[in-house]
């Protein structure tokens, strides 16, 4: 499997992975995910070379969106000064469940965080997903507060508060990576 960035070109093709993952989550008795994502939005992530796909031949088997800027409003400032990367959107296929994906996409955004002089890989998550809380503590992650309060950056009310940190560190994640070298954080 190969790690690439996304394309404007994939843009249907993300926002139809989206869709399948929130149906899951349906299923499994979450709301996360259930307004849609603007397209917008998305495509202006995958333009500014955030959003990255894992891809396995022809199929798209997982996402993750890394970037040097947190969501308002979840950060302490004393925290934003810390270099970080933050993971947002990680998406397995259905077809893909089972194989660690996301375990080695976690692994390879820290290994691409340090890389960049990060400190840490953040991340928020859904704050009534206890099972995906559950999920990044097992990964590493420290789980460092639940913000409810305010507005997400959809305007809607706040709803993926739980934040959680790891250090940032080499690691061996076994894809391709075609990626091209992190930008400097620091």
């Amino acid at each position: 499997m190969r790690i690439s960035p996304a394309q404007p070109q994939d843009l249907a093709k993300l926002l139809a992975f989206r869709e399948e993952a929130t149906a899951w989550l349906s299923r499994l008795g979450t709301d996360q995910w259930q307004r849609p994502y603007p397209a917008d939005k998305l495509l202006a992530t995958i333009e500014a070379g955030v959003v990255f796909m894992v891809r396995d031949g022809d199929t798209t088997a997982a996402t993750i969106t890394l970037t040097p800027e947190a969501e308002e409003g979840l950060w302490s400032e004393d925290e934003l000064r810390e270099p970080s990367l933050f993971v947002n959107k990680l998406t397995v296929a259905r077809t893909h469940a089972g194989q660690n994906l996301g375990g080695r996409l976690l692994d390879w955004a820290g290994d691409r965080a340090y890389r960049a002089g990060a400190k840490w890989l953040r991340l928020d998550a859904w704050t009534t997903n206890t099972a995906l809380q559950a999920y990044y503590l097992r990964k590493g992650f420290e789980h460092i507060r639940t913000v409810r309060q305010g507005v997400a950056v959809n305007g809607g009310p706040r709803v993926s508060g739980w934040l959680a940190q790891r250090a940032t560190r080499l690691a061996e994640h076994g894809f391709t990576d075609e990626t091209p070298a992190p930008v400097q954080v620091v």
